[in-house]
């Protein structure tokens, strides 16, 4: 919504974010236990700064998060469900990312971990991660991205 004096024009937007699937040796994928609300298991992310691409912005968020120098790898989907963020309206560009680490917590992680794909979905997830979890796991079991919800 736009206010009436065009010199202090502000719109209400979604707040770009990134999150990122990154894959391991062994078919592990790393997740984040979260040290701030919400609380939960998620895929390493977080805002995207002014002047920054979602690509910079996915490759800084993974290393803040977990020590990981990341390789993107594809772009899994955007999600911009109003409500995928309870702190206000988001919107996530999600990538698939490879490392040859191991995963440690930093920044806003209070635990970084490797968990087997299959195990994946046994997680109580932050955010919409249990949704993007399932598109992953389409990715990798059918070679196709998942279509777009709407």
């Amino acid at each position: 919504m736009a206010s009436t004096d065009d010199r202090t024009t502000q719109w209400r937007n979604p707040t770009p974010t990134v999150d990122a699937v990154i894959e391991l040796s062994g078919d592990r994928v790393v997740l984040i236990q979260r040290a701030n609300p919400p609380y939960g298991w998620a895929f390493p992310g977080g805002f995207i700064d002014e002047g920054e691409s979602a690509e910079h912005a996915c490759i800084r968020e993974a290393k803040e998060e977990t020590r990981l120098e990341v390789e993107l790898v594809t772009l899994l989907g955007v999600y911009s469900d109003p409500s995928r963020d309870p702190r206000k309206h988001t919107m996530s560009v999600v990538y698939v990312a490879r490392a040859s680490a191991e995963p440690t917590a930093g920044d806003d992680a209070a635990e970084a971990t490797a968990v087997p794909v299959h195990d994946l979905l046994n997680r109580s997830f932050a955010f919409d991660h249990a949704e993007i979890a399932a598109d992953y796991i389409h990715w990798r079991t059918t070679g196709r991205l998942p279509s777009p919800g709407v």
